[in-house]
């Protein structure tokens, strides 16, 4: 399947932008992962958003590369409990150190364990990439999970309270 939301439910959509990456472009260098040796900063692009749905009360946003080489993609970075009322995060705002998320928000762990964005890295020689930045406006303003839950256990966590998803792709490629 070509989209990695194939089996989740159909919601409304919504807009979701950067000053840093187009919507199928290619993601910045920054963006690429210096903790994984890929040259870059493991900076997360700087995202905007408008029009989510009456009664939104929080976000939940993900980075999921579903091209990494390992049977079930690869979670770069999940943020839940986003109050409604932002719309936008600044570039960095993945980096715990900075200390530009939304009071309240919570990162959760991404695929290596690190509780921050992480950037692209794909294989030498595995060709493109694509990481879907996904906001996902929910029904309640927070979601009970643990503090370490997964990408995974969060996107299972949220279906019963999904009112709309906003959806961004860059991509980065490989020699």
């Amino acid at each position: 399947m070509n989209d990695p939301n194939w089996r989740l439910p159909e919601v409304p959509s919504f807009d979701l932008t950067s000053t840093d990456v187009e919507h199928g472009g290619a993601l910045p260098t920054s963006a690429r992962s210096g903790i994984m040796g890929a040259g870059g900063d493991d900076r997360s692009p700087a995202l905007a958003w408008s029009d989510a749905p009456e009664g939104t009360q929080s976000f939940v946003l993900t980075c999921y590369d579903p091209d990494a080489p390992t049977g079930s993609g690869f979670w770069h970075w999940s943020v839940r409990d986003i109050p409604a009322s932002t719309t936008s995060l600044p570039a960095d705002a993945g980096n715990p150190d900075a200390g530009l998320l939304p009071a309240g928000a919570v990162t959760g762990p991404n695929e290596v364990k690190l509780q921050r964005f992480l950037g692209a890295a794909p294989p030498s020689g595995h060709g493109e990439h694509r990481y879907f930045f996904t906001l996902t406006a929910l029904d309640v303003p927070t979601l009970e999970v643990d503090a370490d839950a997964s990408p995974a256990v969060i996107g299972f966590t949220m279906l019963g309270h999904v009112l709309g998803r906003a959806q961004l792709v860059g991509v980065t490629s490989t020699p």
